[in-house]
């Protein structure tokens, strides 16, 4: 069995506190895979964002 790191790039950041909560975020994601970018809104509960991610792996 072979280990991969998984390392996480983050594409852009959204205020929790947002009128229209993770809309914004999760409209961004959507662009980013139209575009081909395999992106994905997580919650970053220490900064109280949402954060639109890439997730990428290494060997």
């Amino acid at each position: 069995m072979t280990a991969t790191a998984r390392h996480r790039t983050v594409l852009e950041r959204f205020p929790a506190g947002h009128p229209r909560g993770f809309w914004p975020a999760d409209e961004y994601a959507a662009a980013q895979r139209a575009q081909g970018t395999d992106a994905h809104v997580v919650m970053d509960l220490a900064s109280d964002q949402f954060l639109v991610v890439t997730d990428t792996t290494h060997p």
